[in-house]
């Protein structure tokens, strides 16, 4: 897959778990642990927002393009 997710460095250094985050942002430890490791094919933008509102960063911070 060429859109690699970037979710678990981004948590790393803020220095938050994914426990953390799910409590912040009200989504589920599944839904949120199926974004990390790639295991989605959508996300909403209400959810993304959700994220990088409490992780403060930028979308591009969470995904990475690379081509094969």
């Amino acid at each position: 897959m060429p859109i690699i997710i970037r979710l678990d460095r981004v948590l790393a250094d803020r220095k938050m778990s994914l426990t953390e985050l799910s409590e912040k942002v009200g989504i589920t430890m599944a839904n949120l642990s199926n974004l990390k490791t790639g295991k989605i094919s959508a996300v909403r933008l209400a959810t993304m927002e959700a994220i990088c509102r409490h992780l403060a960063c930028q979308p591009g911070d969470l995904f990475e393009y690379v081509e094969d």
